[in-house]
């Protein structure tokens, strides 16, 4: 456990969390020094050993959301995110970070729908999602694209951040 990450990914969550629930974005000014500043810091406790820890995270973060933004089910700022506190927390701790996540965004997203009445439609999205994009030729559909008003969007910066959070107390 990277002990002196706690403190400072504390922070950035709980800003990204505002940020994402207020406007569905997470802003590159938050993200983006908070992932050099990660890469800095284990160089700098850690020496080069730290700094792969660091790229490592920082790259599983990138793979495991990049592929779900390229999928067309999450946003950048979400892929930012997560690779920035990658770059903080290193590999092993993020995978369980991202696994916490996973079920904590499943259970919002399953609440969220059903409260507001759109559950089918959730599950027919989804499959289409995972299993239609073949038929599409492209993997990311259009119509899901955050900048299209007319979808539904939820805020996932909570769900990083419950998953990260718990992958601190969990170790």
């Amino acid at each position: 456990m990277h002990s002196f990450a706690l403190w400072p990914t504390l922070i950035v969550l709980a800003v990204a969390t505002f940020t994402d629930l207020r406007s569905r974005r997470i802003p590159n000014w938050l993200v983006l020094p908070f992932l050099l500043a990660g890469i800095v810091v284990s160089a700098w406790l850690q020496g080069w050993h730290g700094v792969g820890q660091s790229f490592a995270g920082l790259g599983l973060g990138l793979l495991i959301y990049g592929t779900l933004f390229w999928m067309g089910g999450m946003g950048a700022g979400d892929v930012k995110l997560c690779a920035a506190i990658g770059a903080w927390i290193g590999p092993s701790q993020l995978f369980l970070a991202l696994v916490i996540t996973g079920m904590v965004g499943g259970i919002m997203v399953l609440c969220w729908a059903a409260f507001g009445g759109f559950l089918k439609e959730l599950f027919t999205g989804a499959g289409d999602l995972v299993f239609g994009w073949k038929e599409r030729g492209t993997p990311r559909d259009p119509e899901l694209a955050l900048t299209n008003p007319m979808k539904r969007k939820m805020p996932y910066a909570p769900a990083i951040a419950i998953g990260t959070l718990m992958s601190f107390f969990s170790r």
